[in-house]
């Protein structure tokens, strides 16, 4: 799990895709963290990314930083205790400006049943279930 972890950080951008209905929805996230043991991303429950979790778990992140790229899958499950919410924000002071530990927005989700695989041309693929 520490290396999605740091892939993800070193990316500093992956899209994470979603469905809403039967329309595949993608967009750009940057949030990520460890937090007693599982892998957690974060968003604001006011958006359609949110509803879209709630309504189907299921996700999938991308991203590409030199010649490798991931893509992970799992269930995204809300975490809505304070701790785990201040522990996204510390780790991330970017968010600071936005969102509030307890502010009713602030949402975080650690990936149950994770499965990564790292790619390359060069290299037989690498999983990692976490």
């Amino acid at each position: 799990m520490q290396r999605v972890h740091d892939f993800l950080k070193e990316a500093k951008t992956y899209y994470l895709a979603t469905v809403e209905g039967d329309q595949p929805r993608v967009r750009p996230f940057g949030t990520i963290t460890i937090f007693e043991g599982k892998l957690y991303f974060q968003t604001g429950l006011i958006k359609k990314v949110a509803k879209q979790l709630e309504e189907n778990p299921k996700f999938e992140i991308c991203a590409m930083k030199g010649g490798e790229w991931i893509r992970v899958t799992g269930e995204a499950v809300l975490d809505e205790r304070i701790e785990a919410q201040q522990h996204m924000l510390d780790e991330n002071p970017g968010l600071q400006r936005m969102y509030k530990a307890g502010d009713g927005n602030t949402a975080v989700y650690w990936i149950k049943n994770g499965v990564a695989v790292i790619s390359s041309y060069t290299a037989d693929p690498v999983t990692i279930e976490f």
